[in-house]
């Protein structure tokens, strides 16, 4: 496997790509197509199919033109200040971001035009960014979410190769935390029989109690297209010993609901153990009115 990292600049056509589902956002911003974080479960791959590029994790391709192409949305009368979600694809803090720096504009554009953001990342990158992140916090409102599915660092480097290493992450999550913003934990992708053990689950409760979290969510882990092809391939190099149990479990329907029952029951009794709040949308930040605004 080619372990370069190629960096290609393009132009995108619009900023934000407009989301309809059920989630309290309806627009996503991705600074970046491909990631260097490499993950083993990653579902985002499918994205580089209309490129016909099959290297996602090493050919990272940089939309050069996106903050003038964000402000040309912002700045329009029929702009909403909705909620951007930033990160929904691929991370805006990955390695690639330390070199182009690309963040602190689109910051700058969001403060200026008072729009709230959801920031989801594995990047301690982020807190690079943590006085700007503070003024956004304080005119529209910011969330952020570390994804962090084990506290096993050999694990992780081997599931998610790119990342910041554990340690880090945790620190980048009480720094924020400290500096009054909003922090969520997101457990999730949870790997059957690697990562959804009861000693790593638990582990993972308390820390996010004692990094006084705000919030997590859960989730097993969902195998489609080529992730599940990759993913597989993964396991069987990597994990030989669980290859027969998960191939299993992904493959049988009713085997897979009953683990997945189980594992929710696990999660449940946790989320009560350690007080953790599992309603993220209870943090999701609201557009401000003119009135508000006016206060800044």
């Amino acid at each position: 496997m080619n372990n370069e990292y190629k960096y290609q600049e393009i132009t995108c056509k619009s900023a934000l790509n407009r989301i309809d589902s059920f989630l309290p956002y309806h627009y996503d911003l991705n600074i970046y197509r491909g990631c260097e974080h490499t993950c083993a479960y990653c579902f985002a791959r499918y994205s580089h199919q209309y490129l016909e590029d099959s290297d996602f994790f090493h050919h990272i391709y940089v939309k050069e033109n996106i903050v003038g192409e964000l402000e040309k949305k912002l700045s329009s009368k029929t702009w909403k200040r909705d909620v951007i979600n930033l990160g929904g694809i691929t991370d805006s803090y990955q390695p690639v971001e330390a070199i182009y720096k690309i963040m602190p504009q689109i910051l700058k554009l969001l403060i200026k035009y008072k729009t709230p953001a959801i920031i989801s990342t594995k990047s301690a990158l982020i807190t690079r960014d943590i006085t700007l992140l503070q003024e956004l916090n304080q005119v529209a409102g910011i969330q952020i979410a570390f994804t962090i599915t084990t506290l096993d660092n050999k694990l992780a480097s081997v599931l998610e190769s790119g990342a910041s290493p554990i340690k880090m992450r945790l620190n980048a999550m009480k720094t924020l935390k400290e500096a009054g913003l909003t922090v969520g934990w997101h457990l999730m992708p949870i790997i059957p029989y690697i990562t959804a053990t009861r000693s790593n689950l638990k582990a993972i409760f308390q820390m996010a109690k004692e990094c006084n979290v705000d919030y997590m969510i859960t989730g097993m882990l969902n195998l489609r297209g080529s992730t599940k092809e990759y993913f597989f391939k993964f396991i069987k190099k990597e994990y030989p010993e669980y290859y027969k149990k998960i191939w299993n479990l992904y493959n049988h329907k009713e085997e897979k609901q009953c683990y997945k029952k189980q594992l929710y029951e696990l999660l449940m009794d946790l989320e009560k153990e350690y007080h953790i709040c599992r309603d993220y949308q209870k943090y999701v930040p609201k557009s401000k009115t003119n009135e508000q605004l006016q206060l800044f």
